[in-house]
């Protein structure tokens, strides 16, 4: 394998992506990355500030002028970063989209901002109505409203949209014990409360049930319903860090006489603490927890000691340890961020589960001081998981049975991630005490999982992820992506040899470009390296674990994977030789379907990826991985 690349090549572009990671550390120790701007969030910013500058009747001057300056700045940044078709897209590599162009357009009309840009405003008219306009958003997200009537009640309150239009919530149902949330049929999906009670009551206002007894219940839980929300505002006002959440939510409020509400004070706050300093905002805060797990799982051993510690101790501080007020989780998840609006995932938390193990297996020399708070943080962390299962035998996002909508059914990458984390759990059970019946039941839910992958799996031998997605594929979904995290699981537990994953393996491999890159799975998809470096991540690791298979198709397949490794390692390399391994693609979902890119995402994909490769032709030698990581003074 790796025939026709020198060993050396790989190794010096694996220490250079290495050390780059590296670098990227904060002064804590923790990696933190960057979120791309967003027009989207950038125009429900410029809203919610203009709402709150016309309706609060506590605002000190400075603070209006401030508020002017801002709605200012992110006008100008719209305006700037139109796309040539005369709509926006959700970042600035994003392809234009009925929904974040509805938002932008209404941003300016809200502003009364139309006279000052009136190239911008036609161009974005003439490219609304040829998408399709209110009717668009609507066939977009189809039976989910979480995302499609905030759009449009950002679209009414700039007067863009008939209040008609905008489909009203069920605020009331925010009423209900949380506990109770799973038993009833949200429209929206579980981490969007927050837009059901404010958004549900802003279109109350301003067009009211015509049914008496429906408009009766929603006018006795309009003040309730505003102090469920006030209960679960994280404290720094941000809404699961998002702007455009907190946009929403703020907007909504303060156009309906609660501008100088708490919940709209806080809101407004983060709000203008969020800015970048181009004008625009991002569609987050920040990842730290999650691009801090990918890249001590990426590093694995080649993490430095030095930094062990603090990464450890810096992940336990983030497990929730107390019951969520948001969507009512147990204690024992974490959350993609290390910020108060965070919400505790299925995802994140099998990510800080193998971090945090794989640090202990080569650090557990200088880590013996924490290993009873990290055995009590990784049995908690297990049992969370196990209570999260459906009966589908996936694992969701946030809650179990909460209901059907995309964002809160079992998926498939991340069943396959939790599946992962389980079983090295139980691999190294000896060292975290699991009991009998804790090992009896994560073997269960495992083969639960794995039964539920293969269910989901699709004909042509692929598994869909929900969070990330291709915008060049017909319908933006990502199957490279997808295929190769739940391959990786089929990996560690051994199961190369079942036809599920081989199926997977070779579509994989025939799916793969010309220049050996790898893109969203579709023809025509351009590659990128993030998609890239996760198939030559698992491929390499298939490689290694299906040579000691008897199954007699393992070896032409095993030709066909190392031919296809081969060539994508090569492009890698090229793209770190060129100096072009570090530019984001816009991969990522936020909620519903909205874009984003991470700057670190291809530091760490990549890194994983050569350090895979690097261990083989290293093992392969019989000589140890790379030279050994020193931390530089200063």
């Amino acid at each position: 394998m790796f025939s026709q690349i020198p060993e050396q090549r790989i190794l010096e572009g694996y220490h250079r992506v290495r050390d780059d990671l590296l670098q990227e550390r904060t002064v804590g120790g923790n990696w933190e990355g960057e979120l791309s701007t967003s027009a989207l969030s950038t125009a429900t910013a410029v809203v919610a500030l203009n709402c709150v500058r016309i309706n609060s009747q506590s605002v000190p001057l400075a603070d209006s002028h401030r508020f002017q300056q801002l709605i200012e700045g992110g006008l100008n940044w719209l305006a700037s970063h139109q796309n040539e078709d005369g709509g926006w897209g959700d970042t600035v590599k994003s392809l234009s989209n009925i929904s974040t162009s509805m938002l932008a357009r209404a941003a300016f009309l809200a502003c009364e901002a139309d006279v000052q840009y009136p190239d911008t405003i036609a161009r974005a008219v003439d490219y609304i109505e040829s998408a399709g306009g209110i009717d668009a958003v609507l066939r977009r997200y189809g039976k989910d409203r979480t995302f499609s009537v905030p759009i449009l009640t950002h679209c009414a309150i700039a007067g863009f949209v008939p209040w008609e239009k905008v489909i009203p919530l069920p605020f009331e149902l925010a009423c209900i014990p949380a506990r109770w949330y799973s038993m009833v049929r949200m429209p929206v999906v579980s981490y969007a409360l927050p837009a059901l009670i404010a958004i549900g009551q802003v279109r109350y206002h301003h067009a009211p049930p015509v049914n008496p007894i429906t408009r009766l219940v929603r006018w006795m839980a309009k003040s309730r319903s505003l102090r469920v929300l006030e209960k679960i505002q994280p404290v720094n006002g941000g809404f699961l860090e998002a702007t455009p959440l907190t946009s929403f939510v703020t907007m909504s409020l303060a156009s309906i006489g609660q501008a100088d509400s708490p919940v709209t004070q806080r809101g407004i706050r983060f709000i203008v603490e969020s800015v970048c300093d181009d004008g625009s905002w991002p569609i987050d805060t920040n990842l730290a927890t999650w691009v801090t797990t990918l890249s001590v799982n990426a590093l694995e051993s080649d993490l430095p000691e030095s930094s062990a510690e603090r990464i450890v101790d810096w992940l336990l501080q983030q497990q929730y340890c107390e019951r969520h007020p948001y969507t009512n989780a147990a204690p024992g998840g974490w959350a993609w961020t290390d910020l108060p609006g965070g919400v505790p995932d299925a995802d994140d938390t099998p990510g800080s589960m193998l971090a945090l193990l794989e640090m202990f297996k080569h650090h557990g020399q200088i880590l013996v001081g924490q290993r009873s708070r990290m055995r009590e943080s990784l049995n908690l962390a297990i049992e969370w998981l196990l209570d999260l299962q459906n009966r589908d035998g996936g694992w969701p996002t946030f809650c179990r049975g909460w209901g059907t909508l995309p964002f809160d059914k079992s998926s498939a990458d991340i069943t396959a991630h939790v599946i992962r984390a389980l079983h090295r759990s139980l691999q190294e059970q000896s060292e975290w005490t699991l009991s009998e019946r804790d090992i009896f039941r994560v073997n269960a839910a495992i083969e639960k999982g794995f039964a539920f992958l293969l269910r989901q799996q699709r004909s042509d031998g692929t598994w869909l992820p929900l969070w990330f997605g291709n915008q060049y594929v017909s319908d933006e979904s990502n199957a490279t992506y997808g295929t190769a995290r739940v391959l990786q699981a089929y990996v560690d537990c051994q199961r190369l040899d079942s036809t599920e994953s081989q199926s997977a393996l070779e579509w994989l491999c025939r799916t793969q470009c010309e220049s050996g890159g790898w893109g969203g799975g579709e023809s025509g998809s351009p590659t990128s390296i993030e998609e890239t470096s996760l198939a030559v991540d698992v491929l390499v690791s298939a490689i290694v674990a299906m040579e000691q298979l008897s199954s007699e198709d393992a070896p032409s397949l095993l030709y066909t994977m190392q031919s296809g490794a081969d060539a994508g390692l090569k492009f890698l390399l090229q793209s770190i030789e060129s100096g072009d391994y570090d530019i984001p693609t816009p991969i990522g979902f936020y909620f519903a379907k909205l874009w984003y890119f991470e700057r670190l995402y291809p530091k760490t994909f990549i890194t994983s990826a050569l350090r895979r490769a690097a261990t083989l032709v290293r093992s392969r030698d019989d000589q140890y991985i790379g030279e050994q990581v020193v931390e530089k003074s200063g």
